[in-house]
Parts: C-alpha cells; structure tokens; sequence
C-alpha cells in the first residue's frame, strides 16, 4: 500500500482513475493509448524513475537489520501501475578507479549496483493487447546523489564529456545483456530503450550498438529523458541568436576542410551515418539544461546551416571536433559521437528543474510546454 500511495502523490497524477469515480479508485490507472505520445512519454519515464528507486532500495537493504521487514518496497508500484511486471534486473559492479583499488586491498567483492531493468508489458488478462504497445521495455537510471554507487556514476559522467565511454564496464554491460536479450527475443521492434541523463547516454549507446550491427533496417523505439550532449557553444546565451549562427557556421566550414585532409576518417562517419540515419530516437531535453542543450544547438544549427550552404552542412554534419582528434592519435571510432536523426522534444518553460526526470511525465502545463521537430539525414544530401 506504501508504494502505491507514495505513487500516487509523486507520478503522473492526470493519468490516474479520478477517486470516487464508479468503481475506480486512486491506484488505477486511465486506459493506456499506446499511439498516444503524451501516453508513450510518461510511461517511459515512470519505467526509468523505476529503476531509480530499485537500486536506491537495495543499497537502503543493504544496509538495514536484516530482520527488518517493516519498509514495504516503493518501486512496483512505478511500472505495475501501467501492466509491466519486472523481468530482469541489470546489474553491475562500479568500475571506477576508487572501487577497484579498494577491492584489490580488501580482496572483496564490490556490490553489484542496479543501474537498469528489463520490464515485461503484461495487459489484464481478457484486455486486447494494442497493437503500438510494447512487449518489453529497457530502461536506465541516471547519476544518483548520495547513493553507494554516485562515485561511479560521476565517473561515467567524466566519461561521457571527454567520449571515453564507450568501453566503461556498464556501458559494456549493457550492450552485452541488452545484445544476448535480443537474441533470446528475436525482435528489435518490440523492445524499446529508455534512459535519463547519465542512462540516456546507456540507452543512446546500446541503441547505437544494435542498429549498426543489424544487418537490415531496425525500427527500435528509443526514449531519451536528458541525455548529456555537452558543448562549449552551449553556453552562448539564446539571446544571442547571430553569434551563434556564425560559430556553428563557421565550425561547419573548418569542418568540410578538416574532412578533406582526414579523408579515411570523414569516409567512416559518412558510412557510420549512413547505417544510423534510418533511427530516429526520441530526444527529450530542456532548453535550460546546460548538459543536453548541446543536441538542441546541434540539431536546430544543422538546419541552418543546410538551408544557408547545403554541401557545407552535408560535408560537416558527419564530423565532430572530439571524433577527429582520436582519429588523428590513432583512435580510430567504430560508431560516431553524432546523431543522424532525431525526433527533438523542446521542454520551453520557465519553471521547475530543468534536468529533472519529473517534468517529462507531466502534462502540457507550467512544468511542461513542450514543442517538437524531427531531423532526417538524407543519404543522397552525403553525396553532394
């Protein structure tokens, strides 16, 4: 009862069965329409506000009386709510530099941290099954603060900024169990990926993973609450549009040349671009969030530029400033730091936090004024 009541204060209260309704009640929830985006966005980020409680529980259990059964468990009620049950749990030792230097003295094992959940759509018995909803959902939770496992989640943070993260042992992780899950399922359409901040960048990871080593066109729905796309020309204020313009105009410039003196390099993007290009996830950030401001800037530039200088964009597009630097140490990337494509969800309002996972199982409201655009890569534009 516990966790349906904390539930039911803190979770998307305009999705619920209004109380005294004939035969409803608080816990319940409204019928599901699975076409509907508003229906799509809140539950993904119920399902990853799930994962954030499971492994906030298990380091509390951890550390209670172990006769101690008085707390009931709060996560169910974020996915039982909506007909998911919770298939498997993704769990993983920290890998920072700290843990593993305190597991060779101690000669422990470190905790396995919960850092995501596979959760299975269960629809009431007798209830038709829609045919947009999913059979499982992926999710990733983000950086948790004051928690066991916070110097590992900054450490990944620091990872994600410098692009070192692709071999970090969750990353790893993740693409593994997601991979092997796959196989067992036989289907990518299916399966939808979630993640916030820090788990968006796990989710934007293992979905890049699958997509490159499919061998056809894979249509995986991905939701991305707040994923880090750090850039430093994030931080020229929006009220300073032309200034903007002519740093990412001229950065498009520097990059058609930089591309054809890297020639190997800019052919592997191109080629790395042109496997993504068909995978549009959904990208959910706020305009005043510093840390995924980057993907608005990249996306809404990249327009520009094209409509201004189209061989220019098309040229650029596929280069990043951190991708060509590992290429010319010898670092060679085997997927690109970019985005193709992209449905961009714009969070416009004034209020609340705005890198908080909260505002994205709001309503359209104070909280949440929310526009959108989506971003195609056409092939042929590559070969201008």
């Amino acid at each position: 009862m516990g966790s349906v009541k904390a539930f039911s204060k803190t979770g998307p209260t305009h999705m619920m069965a209004k109380a005294g309704a004939a035969g409803s009640s608080p816990t319940k929830t409204i019928e599901i329409d699975w076409d509907n985006e508003e229906h799509r966005r809140c539950i993904t980020a119920c399902l990853v506000k799930g994962t954030y409680v499971l492994e906030s529980e298990r380091a509390n259990s951890s550390e209670a009386d172990d006769d101690d059964d008085s707390d009931k468990p709060l996560a169910p009620a974020w996915w039982e709510s909506f007909h998911f049950r919770l298939f498997r749990e993704l769990k993983c030792a920290c890998g920072c530099a700290l843990c593993k230097i305190c597991r060779h003295i101690v000669e422990a094992k470190s905790p396995r941290f919960i850092y995501g959940a596979i959760f299975e759509y269960a629809p009431p018995v007798g209830s038709r099954r829609h045919p947009s909803a999913p059979s499982y959902v992926v999710a990733f939770r983000g950086t948790m603060r004051r928690d066991a496992t916070t110097l590992g989640d900054v450490c990944l943070d620091l990872g994600i900024l410098l692009n070192k993260h692709h071999n970090c042992v969750r990353f790893t992780h993740a693409r593994e169990e997601v991979g092997k899950f796959l196989d067992d399922t036989g289907s990518c359409a299916a399966v939808w990926l979630a993640g916030h901040s820090l788990g968006a960048s796990i989710a934007l990871d293992v979905g890049r993973a699958i997509v490159m080593g499919a061998n056809r066109e894979v249509n995986m729905p991905t939701f991305l609450f707040n994923p880090p796309q750090v850039s430093p020309t994030a931080l020229i204020s929006d009220k300073l549009p032309i200034t903007k313009t002519v740093v990412h105009t001229s950065s498009y410039i520097l990059k058609q040349g930089l591309g054809k003196v890297l020639k190997p390099h800019k052919k592997n993007m191109d080629h790395h671009f042109e496997q993504l290009s068909p995978w549009a996830p959904n990208l959910y950030v706020h305009q005043r969030d510093i840390i995924c401001k980057g993907f608005i800037d990249y996306f809404e530039q990249r327009e520009r530029v094209r409509e201004r200088l189209p061989s220019v964009a098309a040229s650029g597009t596929t280069l990043s400033y951190r991708d060509m630097c590992r290429s010319v140490l010898g670092g060679q990337n085997d997927r690109p730091h970019l985005l193709p494509s992209a449905i961009l969800w714009k969070n416009e309002s004034p209020d609340g936090d705005a890198h908080e996972l909260r505002q994205w199982w709001q309503p359209q409201g104070p909280e949440l004024v929310l526009s959108h655009k989506s971003y195609e890569w056409p092939a042929s534009t590559n070969k201008a």
